[in-house]
């Protein structure tokens, strides 16, 4: 096992890491800007290293800085959390080179699956089903419009880099297709650097829902179940919960399954997110694989009773899965919440001094959060406050339950979404289970 991990993070996702070291007697490194000079984070940690100013690109981006405070600091490995670095290949070969332990897949696994035209190839080669596309990063735009009209309209233009919406167009007719292909190539330079992009068939208002896989560096893989995330705004999500609605135990399988064959295909070690598409007929795609700890991972620890966090340390450390696939259960039901500094009407962010806070708690709730009262949320970063988890033994009183945590959480001196998730767990489409990735779109 790890002596000392840095935590190249910030926010909720570092004091989660640190508790996991603290639970396996594993010193914890905090870095921070010096935005983040009080932040909770800072506050837990064993040791805390002021990494540079308060822009990320001086401080969390700041590859050199880094890995040279890993050294001086005598640390053995890293742990990226999620976001800033956490899925950047070139950061992980840097540590390789470097002999630092990447809490994480290696460089070479993280390229291929931080590519969606390679991620894609791999899923066929796997036989893990996918929608119908362009098979290859189209460059000409005379081609594009052939390979739409053979998949056939409506068709979505998606980069081969990156996320969150970002170099995404819709395109319903031929018309269209040119104008569309044009910006969503400068959308993916401008936000990825890698103008590639690639064609793929649309499907129609689905479900997103996600496997949560890990797998040792002794070919062991496992799945621990799904995540329904539909519900999101602007390609990022809001609310989570486990299980999906929509799933029953056979189809569970055949999507874990699924996730497997990906993972040993391409040798994955660590844990990670193979996500999917499901349409309104139960057919499921591959969309793309997050190599790295999901935001929304509470509500598979709640269900399933494992701590993910600190498995995965495990793996990074070469211990071999202790968990077998039969012995995995999901029992009841986990609903997570994003509380994020936003104008719940106007959903422009709300950074400031947090000059009261109340955080629920009881029988079944769990909050997970890096402020307190009198921290300050910074412009600078993700307008994250907390994640409120509930647990119960129906879907029903998961939401029943959920609704009591949001009335408790009291924050004073900026403004939060909660309005917006105690509205959608009021709407009767979301309380009958009736979500697909267009919720919030039809709602608001």
């Amino acid at each position: 096992m790890f002596n000392k991990i840095l935590i190249a993070n910030r926010g909720e996702i570092a004091v989660r890491i640190i508790r996991a070291c603290k639970e396996l007697g594993i010193q914890s490194l905090a870095v921070y800007s010096d935005a983040d000079k009080d932040a909770l984070h800072v506050r837990l940690a064993d040791g805390a290293v002021c990494i540079g100013p308060a822009r990320s690109t001086e401080s969390y981006l700041n590859v050199t800085s880094l890995i040279s405070t890993v050294q001086v600091a005598d640390a053995e490995a890293i742990h990226p959390g999620y976001g800033f670095l956490a899925e950047n290949s070139a950061f992980v070969e840097a540590c390789e080179k470097c002999g630092i332990k990447f809490i994480g897949p290696t460089s070479d696994v993280m390229k291929i699956m931080g590519n969606k035209v390679h991620a894609k190839r791999v899923a066929e080669e796997a036989k893990v089903p996918v929608l119908a596309w362009s098979e290859h990063a189209v460059t000409d735009e005379k081609e594009a419009l052939e390979i739409a009209c053979r998949i056939g309209f409506p068709v979505l233009i998606k980069a081969s880099s990156g996320g969150g919406g970002k170099g995404m167009k819709l395109v319903h007719t031929k018309g269209s297709l040119v104008s569309s292909f044009r910006t969503a190539r400068m959308e993916a330079l401008a936000a990825f650097g890698d103008d590639e992009v690639f064609i793929e068939q649309y499907c129609e208002s689905p479900r997103h829902v996600e496997i949560q896989i890990m797998a040792d560096q002794f070919g062991n893989v496992i799945h621990l179940g799904e995540r329904e995330c539909s519900i999101q705004r602007r390609h990022q999500k809001i609310l989570e919960e486990a299980p999906c609605p929509a799933l029953d135990g056979r189809l569970r399988n055949r999507m874990g399954d699924a996730a497997i064959k990906l993972c040993k295909a391409i040798r994955y070690t660590g844990v990670g997110t193979v996500e999917f598409l499901l349409d309104s007929n139960n057919k499921f795609y591959f969309m793309e694989m997050n190599t790295r700890v999901q935001v929304e991972h509470p509500v598979t620890e709640m269900v399933t009773g494992i701590d993910i966090v600190r498995e995965q340390i495990k793996l990074a450390a070469k211990r071999r899965l202790r968990i077998k696939q039969r012995s995995v259960q999901m029992r009841g039901h986990s609903i997570e919440c994003r509380v994020n500094a936003e104008d719940p009407d106007t959903f422009l962010p709300s950074p400031g001094k947090i000059e009261e806070l109340i955080l629920p708690g009881g029988p079944g709730v769990r909050v997970d959060t890096g402020v307190y009262q009198g921290s300050t949320v910074s412009p600078y970063y993700d307008s994250l406050v907390a994640k409120i988890i509930v647990h119960a033994d129906t879907r029903p009183e998961a939401i029943t339950r959920m609704e009591r945590a949001l009335d408790e959480f009291h924050i004073k001196g900026i403004k939060t979404n909660v309005p917006l998730h105690q509205k959608i767990l009021k709407d009767h489409d979301f309380i009958a289970g009736n979500t697909d990735i267009n919720f919030i779109s039809r709602y608001s």
